[in-house]
């Protein structure tokens, strides 16, 4: 692994304006080192990915409490595989009913993070998984 720190993109598809999770998540990564990259609230899934190619990330965060996780997250996913980013972890967070989680990982996503979940979590399975010494 080289020095370069990873690149994360935060993100807030469909019309939720709620962004303070994202904002607390987004902060945690960055004083854990990683290079954070935010792109606010109401964003489509091309706009994500577009921003996900264009900035080079290696993991995509997505903060969703609007209910349409089922549709907008798998879209991203698909989105960036049709670029050729087969190797960029998506991860989902908010408010995410259990029932749901199997079908978004079935879709691709690499973990679901729901409300109470402590930010080291989240560092702690980035780290691990982009095989960053803790």
């Amino acid at each position: 692994m080289s020095d370069r720190k990873i690149r994360v993109l935060v993100a807030k598809p469909g019309l939720d304006g709620h962004d303070r999770g994202a904002k607390v998540v987004a902060r945690a990564l960055r004083d854990a080192g990683f290079e954070v990259i935010y792109t606010g609230i109401r964003q489509t899934p091309e706009m994500i990915a577009e921003a996900a190619l264009q900035e080079d990330v290696d993991v995509v965060g997505l903060s969703i409490l609007s209910g349409a996780h089922l549709a907008l997250c798998p879209r991203v996913v698909e989105l960036l595989r049709q670029q050729g980013m087969d190797d960029v972890m998506v991860l989902v967070g908010g408010i995410i009913p259990d029932e749901d989680i199997e079908p978004l990982r079935q879709a691709g996503i690499d973990a679901v993070f729901g409300p109470g979940t402590s930010t080291q979590d989240i560092v702690a399975f980035i780290k691990q998984r982009t095989a960053v010494p803790a």
